[in-house]
């Protein structure tokens, strides 16, 4: 544990070891017996969202991905890969199932597909995937049934060590493990902020699998604040926009929160104005705007600022962080992390405690 400095969470992604070795702390393996089921989709155990993680030895710590979630199980000796809902997901990420069939016959295991992008997690270069092979990974953080056996009764740290030895153990690129983060919270949520990730994860160390349920026994935080907003407008740049312009409902009224100019590549840029192009209209769909004054961050869309702007019909929602709202309903130092797609833009509400999701 580091008491002093930036925990390095970002090179333990990257993991090259590709060993995965079994921790005698993590408890005793039960024995692996003849297949007794077959494995199958298993709805996956949810996350409580929480202001504040609780910090004692009996809670592991792992560092919220973000991602896509997926199960994964291998039956008759094919492989599936399938989404929090049950969707299919081999169609989309075969190098995945690929790199997933030394798993035992008769296995589900739980995870999280992630995209990484200078070594970090992007959920925009997630959506902007293709078939093609990348830094797309498959970061494992359970078992609910091995080599036919059901597992979901045993604690978690069991089901760690089984994972290790029984799955992760024949198994290599692109398959990784969700490592747990050895440091005090205190330190973690410093080097969560300092590198731009999403947030942190804590798992009571003795909590069963409970599919599909949401009992606390697994909560997140997120570290920087983030919620959906709708895009209504953009500044344009020689190729394509510089900054989008976002807001959201109040009142049956779309009203302007801020323009954002990060969390896009070359290509994402490219493919989002692809979206944003066809909606293109006169008039501005934002009721507060003009602002007076450009005010303290300069976030505010004054009269004059709103000439550099093409406005859009209101139909696409992005998902954003930002590190705060200013007292004059601005964000500050926000960022694209990708679209949601699902989200009716009238249902996007100012949320003041910038939580979303139920992961």
């Amino acid at each position: 544990m580091r008491s002093a400095g930036l925990v390095p969470i970002e090179p333990i992604l990257p993991s090259q070891s590709g060993s995965f070795h079994f921790q005698s702390r993590l408890g005793k393996i039960p024995q692996m017996s003849t297949p007794k089921m077959k494995a199958r989709f298993i709805e996956p155990m949810l996350l409580l969202k929480t202001d504040q993680l609780p910090e004692s030895a009996d809670r592991l710590f792992e560092l919220k991905l973000d991602g896509y979630r997926a199960v994964a199980f291998k039956t008759g000796g094919k492989v599936y890969l399938r989404s929090r809902n049950g969707n299919d997901f081999n169609g989309r990420y075969p190098a995945i199932v690929k790199a997933l069939a030394s798993m035992p016959d008769e296995t589900t295991i739980d995870g999280e597909i992630v995209a990484l992008e200078s070594g970090r997690p992007s959920f925009n270069a997630l959506q902007n995937y293709g078939s093609s092979i990348g830094l797309l990974y498959y970061y494992v953080f359970d078992v609910m049934i091995v080599a036919g056996t059901d597992v979901m009764a045993q604690p978690l740290t069991v089901r760690r060590a089984v994972l290790r030895s029984h799955v992760l153990s024949k198994l290599g690129e692109p398959i990784r493990e969700s490592p747990e983060l050895e440091a005090s919270l205190k330190d973690l949520i410093r080097s969560v902020k300092a590198q731009g990730l999403e947030g942190l994860i804590a798992k009571r160390r003795d909590s069963r699998y409970e599919a599909g349920q949401r009992s606390g026994a697994w909560q997140k935080m997120r570290v920087n604040q983030g919620q959906e907003f709708v895009i209504a407008g953009y500044t344009p740049s020689p190729k394509n926009f510089d900054a989008l312009v976002i807001g959201y409902y109040e009142g049956g009224k779309l009203m302007y929160a801020a323009r954002t100019r990060n969390g896009f590549t070359p290509s994402s840029r490219a493919a989002l104005f692809k979206k944003l192009k066809p909606l293109e209209i006169k008039e501005c769909p934002f009721a507060n705007l003009p602002e007076k004054k450009a005010g303290r961050w300069g976030a505010g869309l004054t009269a004059d600022k709103m000439t550099e702007c093409k406005w859009l019909k209101p139909e696409i929602v992005g998902q954003f962080e930002f590190v705060e709202w200013t007292p004059d309903g601005h964000l500050r130092h926000s960022r694209f992390l990708g679209l949601r797609e699902g989200k009716k833009p009238q249902e996007v509400r100012r949320n003041p405690t910038g939580t979303w999701g139920e992961g």
